[in-house]
């Protein structure tokens, strides 16, 4: 059995604190899960090593004696503080409770919100805080350790990085001004993509990422102009909408942020964008894992 400093056992501690409670043998052994006798046991033991009499039991009662009763009192709060303790080391290696910090790029939308309802639902004690994630840094958070998990726009090719539930595959649409030429069509070829510049993002994202989400030449091998670098979506949405370039978004990021002065165009022949949802393998909690069975159950 685990001891306490002096030899003292848990257990024995434990039926001498159930005892104080119920001052019965009997009702004692029913809350401990153990024979009367055994509680007999258990208490002889104890004060054989404190070296005298904590209880007193005839046929008619049983009580504390004035040791047992100073005992009582400094024992109680000692032993409360160490239960406090443990139970909480148990939650917090489990990820049963505490905080989880999700961070999302673009735009926060209803299926990542009935993601984190399905979480608190699952997990109530857990609290969980939502965090903007700049379009031109979108792993940097989670290496630095500034979220726990993260929804943004993929590819990723990043190490370290675990890649959970793929969801929110769509269409790509290209945001121009209202006064761009495309603005009157209903679709767009990739190959239009050529005909004008291409709003891009500035690092720190790596390259990879980057031409992902402004790609450098066509399908067909047609250079597609550069145009401004931006840091934040909002950012690259004034730009087109100033008509300095043309911008690609993922449908939901473009429902989302409709504007007077903007038209987004779908445009065919571009791969699919998509969402992921990472986390840090070495931060990787039973929060994390949670969040991400809740994000697959919704999409």
């Amino acid at each position: 059995m685990p001891t306490t400093a002096g030899g003292l056992e848990i257990r024995e501690l434990e039926c001498f604190l159930v005892l104080a409670e119920e001052l019965h043998f009997g009702r004692t052994g029913a809350r401990l899960y153990v024979s009367q006798s055994r509680v007999s046991q258990l208490l002889r033991a104890l004060e054989r090593r404190v070296g005298a009499r904590l209880v007193e039991r005839t046929s008619r009662r049983v009580r504390l004696t004035p040791l047992g009763a100073d005992f009582l009192a400094a024992l109680r709060p000692a032993y409360e503080a160490l239960r406090g303790t443990v139970d909480a080391t148990i939650a917090a290696a489990r990820g049963i409770e505490g905080r989880l910090r999700i961070g999302f790029q673009g735009t926060a939308d209803d299926l990542i919100m009935k993601a984190i309802g399905t979480f608190h639902a699952r997990r109530p004690g857990c609290a969980t805080e939502i965090v903007e994630i700049p379009l031109q840094d979108p792993f940097g958070p989670l290496h630095r350790d500034e979220v726990d998990a993260a929804v943004v726009l993929l590819p990723v090719e990043e190490p370290g990085l675990v890649l959970g539930p793929v969801f929110s595959k769509q269409q790509q649409t290209l945001a121009v001004s209202v006064r761009h030429p495309f603005a009157s069509r209903t679709r767009l070829d990739a190959e239009d993509l050529a005909d004008g510049p291409l709003i891009t993002v500035e690092g720190p994202a790596p390259d990879y990422w980057r031409y992902a989400q402004a790609p450098t030449s066509t399908p067909g091998g047609r250079p597609i102009p550069p145009g401004p670098a931006v840091r934040t979506l909002q950012e690259g949405l004034t730009l087109a909408a100033a008509g300095r370039g043309a911008m690609l978004l993922c449908r939901p990021t473009a429902d989302y942020h409709g504007r007077r002065d903007i038209t987004f165009v779908p445009v065919d022949g571009l791969p699919d964008s998509a969402l992921g949802l990472l986390w840090h393998q070495d931060r990787e909690t039973a929060r994390t894992r949670a969040f991400s069975a809740a994000v697959t159950d919704v999409t």
